[in-house]
C-alpha cells in the first residue's frame, strides 16, 4: 500500500535551518538512514563529551527501545524515531523525573494542534487516540564519566505516523494515518515536536524545575489517567489496583487503593473498564 513516494525521507536542511537558530536550545539536528538506537547513540555521545541540544533522527531503528525494557521497531520511514539531548544544569536532579512527562505533554500537544487528533496522555508519558498508542518515550539520565562534565538527560520520542493496521506492533497501537490525522508529514511533526519540547523545556528551566509553575497542571488536564480505575504492575512484580488521583511533584502516580494512598514511580499502567 505504501511506497517510497507515500513515504518521502525528511528535509534534514529544512529542519536544521527551522529549529537552529539563535536562542535556541537546539545546536544541531542530524538525520541518519538508520540507527540501532537513536537514544543509544546520544546516551555514548553524552557520556563522551560535553555536547548540548543535539537532535538525532533515524529514517529505520532497527534496535529501538522503550519503557521497561521492550523493543520498539517499526517499517522504515513509516514513523518519526528521534531523540534529543539536553543537559537542565539549572534544575535539581530531584526534579528530573518531571522531564519524560513533559516530553509526553510536548508530543500531544503538537499532535492536537498540527495534526488535528485528540490525544491524551497515560502516565508516564504514553501518547493515546482513543486509548489506541500512537507515540511512546524513552529518557535516560547520563551521568558524567569519572565525575567530570555535566549530567544529561536523552528524550526519546517514538511517533507511529503512516503504519497500517498489519503494520502495527500491538492491536492497542494506532497511528496518524489510522486516526484520521490531518497531517502525516514528518518533517512537518518532527519541527513542530521539537518547538514544543523546546518551549516546555525553557519555561521548565526558568522556574528551576518546579512542576507547581504550571507544568503539573497542563499535565494534569492531559492525562487520562487520572480519575479512573487502574493497575499498576511494578517493576518488582508488585501489583497494585486502585483510582489514580494525583500525580504528586516528583512526578509519581499516586493511586487510592482500598489500604491508602501509594505513590508510584515507575511501572505499566493498565486503564480499567469501569463496572456498571
Amino acid at each position: 500500500m505504501y511506497g517510497d513516494l507515500a513515504r518521502p525521507p525528511l528535509h534534514a536542511e529544512v529542519l536544521e535551518r527551522a529549529l537552529v537558530a539563535p536562542g535556541s536550545i537546539w545546536s544541531s539536528v542530524e538525520v541518519v538512514e538508520s540507527s540501532p538506537s537513536t537514544n543509544a547513540e546520544l546516551v555514548d555521545r553524552a557520556g563522551s563529551s560535553d555536547v548540548d541540544g543535539v537532535v538525532l533522527i533515524a529514517e529505520h531503528q532497527t534496535a529501538g527501545r522503550g519503557r521497561l525494557q521492550r523493543t520498539w521497531t517499526a517499517p522504515v520511514r513509516s514513523g518519526l524515531t528521534m531523540s534529543a539531548l539536553v543537559r537542565p544544569d539549572d534544575v535539581a536532579a530531584a526534579r528530573w523525573p518531571w522531564i519524560p512527562l513533559l516530553a509526553g505533554l510536548a508530543v500531544a500537544a503538537t499532535l492536537r494542534r498540527d495534526a488535528d487528533v485528540p490525544t491524551t496522555l497515560k502516565w508516564p508519558n504514553d501518547v493515546l487516540i482513543e486509548e489506541r498508542k500512537v507515540a511512546g518515550l524513552l529518557v535516560e539520565r547520563v551521568e558524567p564519566s569519572a565525575g567530570r562534565g555535566r549530567p544529561a538527560a536523552v528524550i526519546g520520542i517514538g511517533l507511529n505516523v503512516s503504519l497500517t493496521e498489519d503494520e502495527l506492533p500491538v492491536p492497542t497501537a494506532t497511528s496518524l494515518v489510522l486516526a484520521g490525522a490531518s497531517a502525516t508529514d514528518r518533517s512537518l511533526l518532527a519541527r513542530g515536536v521539537l518547538r514544543s519540547l523546546e518551549g516546555l523545556l525553557l519555561d521548565w528551566y526558568r522556574h528551576g524545575g518546579d512542576p507547581r509553575r504550571g507544568l503539573q497542571t497542563a499535565y494534569a488536564d492531559a492525562c487520562s489517567t487520572l480519575g479512573r480505575q487502574v493497575q499498576v504492575d511494578q517493576p518488582d512484580g508488585r501489583q497494585l489496583r486502585g483510582e489514580a488521583v494525583a500525580v504528586d511533584d516528583t512526578g509519581r502516580l499516586v493511586v487510592q487503593t482500598a489500604q491508602g494512598q501509594v505513590a508510584v514511580g515507575a511501572g505499566d499502567v493498565l486503564h480499567l473498564r469501569s463496572q456498571t
